[in-house]
């Protein structure tokens, strides 16, 4: 399709697929590093100073989140296989990840956090294997509820921070004012800032807190004089804690949780890459690239684990960049990716942000809280939010907060599983699981049949449509409406004849539903090749004069349907169809 068709992104100048001058990819990929490398280092660097690990393990586990979160990001942009999405996703540390990293610092060092991130990194691994499946547990208020609670498990380490600092500060007024002042610098500019100041506010913040901890004495200069100016990092691998004792069984819910978190927002940086990317507005979700960003989020935090350092996510600033200069080439992901890497080999700037004081981490920290808790919220509402939804939400949320600060029968939560219930996220995502599969378990169920791929399952499907029709008390009407759309959807798809129903032949199942004045008919069936809502919404353009196999049963299930969803994975084809139930046919478009 033409760059100025209806629907297309007149300002976009290269998709993924399309090569950039070198000197443009360049200069966009060092902007994009620049642009993310506070954040890559920062969470980390508060993550370990939080813990109070020694000097030259912090420099370690900073110097290995830049380069793996190099290594992905490079991932991403090429698309090895099943691994990457092949578009411009920055990989980034990850905060989601903060409160349980500290928490297995503390309690039993870096061994303790390589063995849990290593295990967790196969959540993402495992989401990306059968993600069809997982998207239909992943529920908004599940994901809503853990985020929100992560601020109630960690808020007691910014006050840690805060007093560690005081204990040994020259000048005592310089501890508060550096912390409020990174406060305050943070949200004024993120809150009154535009376009491009927004991104930069935590770097401001950071420079201007420790500008003011500086003058109060509080930077150590001698640490950035000491450093070199190019040295190879100094490998302080940790190992793997192998007791699993009680330690591991209290946090490893917790890391399990988060994992699912951060894939979930992967997922979703996924999706808002690929809607700024390409030309064609209209262009259907590829979720066979979401499976392998996924998938390389898996990867990135294996490589974390073994290394000893904090696990990562997808971050969205290449998402607003892309947007911004039009420019969504792999290599533009490439060359971020290499700058990261070669950001690992330089002391000396390292040495300057590991000198900035812990009153600045901590009001860092204290605003990376403040914005999970609103992520958390914004993801409950955009999810609906019901009465039952509500409901769960609270109950989950209040679980948590109560059994982190034992407030409810604090001797049972800390005795019960070895203390795995003191932990807010543990016990707050706990209800929120068990209360959605409750809902879940006690809603009304669907109709649902399994039938063969090919031409001889459809009398078994018409017969199934007709006794839900009966079923729901449907008109004739739409009955027959449904019938057809299923056949033309089916035919759409690339029905075989009965010669393919032998061995390796494919089933499908078909799940029927009546849902706000709409039937929805779900099939899922083994992968297809072309996307048939990539073919539709040609068919609206220029191309619609194409010759396509198929044009008559697509032109007749856009007739049919009020809408009609595609999702292709690997291992699955997904194709949901809505049919309003009036009685009067749909006039076509």
């Amino acid at each position: 399709m033409s760059v100025g068709a209806a629907g297309d992104a007149p300002g976009l100048r290269f998709q993924p697929d399309e090569p950039a001058p070198a000197k443009l990819a360049m200069g966009l990929g060092i902007q994009l590093a620049a642009l993310n490398i506070a954040g890559i280092i920062l969470v980390p660097l508060v993550v370990m100073r939080a813990a109070n690990v020694p000097d030259a393990y912090l420099s370690w586990a900073v110097l290995a989140s830049v380069a793996v979160s190099g290594a992905t990001t490079i991932l991403q942009a090429c698309r090895v296989r099943r691994f990457g999405a092949g578009h411009v996703l920055v990989m980034g540390g990850s905060g989601a990840f903060m409160p349980v990293c500290i928490m297995a610092l503390a309690e039993s060092g870096p061994a303790l956090l390589a063995t849990l991130v290593v295990i967790s990194a196969l959540v993402p691994l495992l989401l990306s294997w059968r993600l069809s499946l997982f998207q239909r547990i992943l529920t908004p208020p599940v994901s809503g509820t853990v985020i929100m609670l992560i601020p109630v498990t960690v808020s007691p380490y910014v006050s840690g921070l805060l007093e560690g600092a005081s204990a040994g500060a020259p000048a005592a007024a310089g501890v508060p004012l550096s912390f409020f002042a990174t406060v305050l610098l943070i949200a004024t500019i993120a809150l009154r800032g535009t376009g491009t100041l927004r991104l930069w506010a935590p770097v401001i913040g950071v420079i201007g807190g420790t500008a003011l901890a500086g003058y109060h004495g509080l930077y150590d200069l001698e640490r950035v004089a000491g450093a070199t100016w190019v040295a190879p990092p100094d490998p302080r691998v940790p190992g793997f804690d192998l007791r699993f004792g009680p330690a591991f069984w209290t946090l490893l819910p917790s890391f399990l949780l988060v994992a699912v978190i951060a894939a979930v927002r992967t997922l979703s940086s996924a999706v808002a890459i690929q809607r700024v990317s390409w030309r064609r507005k209209s262009r259907a979700v590829d979720f066979q690239a979401v499976q392998g960003a996924v998938a390389a989020d898996g990867v990135g935090n294996l490589v974390a684990g073994v290394f000893g350092t904090v696990p990562g996510t997808a971050t969205t600033a290449s998402i607003s960049l892309t947007e911004l200069t039009g420019v969504a080439a792999r290599g533009v992901g490439i060359v971020a990716g290499a700058t990261f890497i070669a950001l690992a080999f330089l002391p000396k700037a390292f040495a300057a942000v590991l000198a900035i004081p812990d009153p600045v981490f901590a009001g860092y920290l204290a605003v990376v809280l403040a914005m999970l808790f609103t992520i958390g919220m914004r993801i409950v509402v955009q999810g609906g939010v019901d009465y039952r939804n509500g409901i769960v939400v609270g109950i989950a949320f209040l679980t948590g907060t109560s059994f982190q600060y034992g407030l409810v029968f604090p001797d049972l939560v800390s005795s019960f599983a070895g203390g795995l219930l003191a932990n807010g996220m543990n016990a707050g995502g706990l209800t929120a699981i068990l209360l959605t599969l409750f809902l879940r378990l006690t809603a009304p169920r669907r109709a649902r049949i399994e039938a063969h791929f090919s031409v001889s399952g459809l009398p078994a499907i018409r017969e199934f449509i007709t006794a839900f029709g009966a079923k729901v008390d449907l008109d004739r009407t739409v009955v027959d409406r449904l019938e057809a759309a299923a056949e033309e959807a089916l035919l759409a798809l690339g029905l075989p004849d009965d010669s393919a129903n032998g061995r390796d032949a494919r089933r499908l199942l078909l799940t029927a539903w009546r849902e706000k004045g709409d039937v929805t008919l779900e099939f899922v069936a083994a992968p297809m090749g072309e996307n048939l809502q990539d073919r539709l919404a040609l068919m609206g353009g220029e191309a619609g004069e194409a010759a396509f196999e198929n044009e008559v049963s697509l032109r007749l299930l856009r007739h049919l349907t009020s809408s009609v969803r595609h999702r292709q994975y690997y291992d699955t084809d997904i194709v949901t169809v809505r049919v309003g139930t009036a009685v009067t046919a749909r006039r076509p478009s």
